[in-house]
Parts: C-alpha cells; sequence; structure tokens
C-alpha cells in the first residue's frame, strides 16, 4: 500500500502525518530522515491496528503539487 504523506516545516524541524492513518506522525531533522521516520510509524501504526483488529483504512488521500504566479512574483 501507498499512503499520501505530508511533510511541514516547523520552527525546529520537519513533522510528517498521514491524512488516512490518524494519529500517525513523524518528526526529522531533514526531510530524508522525516521521510524515514513516518515509514516505520506507518508500519508500526498498522501492526498496531492488525493486533487490536481494527481494519486497515485503504489510501485514499491524493496529493498534488500546483505552481501558482503572482502578479510580479514568480512562485
Amino acid at each position: 500500500m501507498r499512503y499520501a504523506v505530508v511533510i511541514e516545516w516547523g520552527p525546529n524541524n520537519y513533522s510528517a502525518y498521514v491524512p488516512d492513518l490518524p494519529g500517525c506522525i513523524s518528526t526529522g531533522k531533514t526531510v530524508e530522515e522525516t521521510t524515514r521516520n513516518i515509514q516505520e510509524a506507518i508500519e508500526l501504526h498498522l501492526e498496531g491496528m492488525c493486533e487490536d483488529g481494527d481494519p486497515i483504512p485503504e489510501p485514499r488521500t491524493q496529493v498534488a503539487m500546483v505552481s501558482v504566479t503572482l502578479e510580479g512574483n514568480a512562485a
């Protein structure tokens, strides 16, 4: 399964969460570290759900990058 992950920069580090798995979050000092950490968090989260007998949510969230141009600025 492939789950969409949102990675955001905070004041001191990056944080990541999985919209299709509420409560599945992680942090890291770099995007690469945060990506590794959230992958491990997803695996542990899903293992815990299986152990508890909870259904595993299907990945439904899609992510797209959209470019916009503001007058006088290139984004």
